[in-house]
């Protein structure tokens, strides 16, 4: 599959998860109201680019006109730039940006575990205890950002002397797509164990014959996607806008 190939279907995918009718299109931003949205957490405005195209939805018609305005001139690099975006909306806080990945069979470069390697992946059910003590052997941050509570594969982990070491899931979204959760005990970072588990992970998922995608902010998990031949093809922001009261004019 090309790249055009996995951009078309993570654009069908976000432009469902807007939980409205939304377009990608050539140029400008598609900017549509959507209390609903998966795009960004209940109440704030979520964006989403894909190659040089994106779209937006907002909680209200209101919020969506004041985007529509603020944003309409803007090219696609620019729009899930915070700094960018606070010079032209009134902005209460952000999340994000973070980098939208995707593979398939053809792109998807496996780690090759040697026979003497300790660090063998093991599959083990999702609610499993060992995986919720990782979890707090972690800053609350990162297992936020790894979001592997709410896989629904099984966790492929690697264990050592101290327990799980490393994990690796992912949750299904709509459109045949596997969203990939990883996570690494803070002491064994920096060893390849993301990489291993996260392989085994995303080979699951193809053999299921699903789209995955991995999403990220921490240039390290940016470059184990990267590794596994995984193509950044876009990038989604959060923004959750200040109250009409607080709002002082934009230019």
């Amino acid at each position: 599959m090309t790249d055009a190939a996995l951009l078309e279907r993570a654009q069908r995918l976000w432009t469902e998860l807007a939980g409205t009718t939304v377009t990608f299109h050539a140029t400008g931003i598609d900017v549509a109201v959507s209390p609903q949205s998966w795009l960004c957490p209940p109440g704030w405005v979520g964006v989403v680019v894909l190659g040089n195209a994106a779209i937006a939805t907002a909680p209200d018609a209101t919020a969506a006109e004041l985007v529509r305005r603020a944003v309409h001139d803007l090219p696609a690099s620019a729009l899930t730039d915070p700094a960018t975006l606070r010079d032209r909306l009134p902005i209460d806080r952000t999340l994000g940006p973070a980098t939208l990945a995707y593979c398939d069979p053809a792109t998807f470069r496996p780690t090759v575990l040697r026979p003497a390697d300790p660090s063998i992946v093991e599959p083990i059910p999702a609610d499993h205890p060992d995986l919720a003590t990782l979890l707090t052997r972690v800053p609350p941050e990162d297992a936020e950002e790894a979001d592997l509570a709410d896989i629904t594969s099984p966790a492929f982990v690697i264990r050592g002397a101290a327990g799980i070491l490393a994990a690796a899931g992912y949750r299904t979204w709509p459109r045949n797509t596997a969203h990939l959760s990883v996570l690494t005990a803070t002491a064994e970072r920096g060893h390849g164990l993301a990489r291993a588990a996260a392989s085994t992970a995303v080979a699951t998922a193809l053999e299921a014959g699903l789209l995955p995608q991995w999403r990220a902010r921490p240039e390290a998990s940016r470059r184990v996607a990267r590794a596994l031949g995984f193509s950044e093809l876009g990038a989604q922001l959060s923004l959750r806008l200040l109250p009409a009261d607080d709002q002082a004019p934009h230019p």
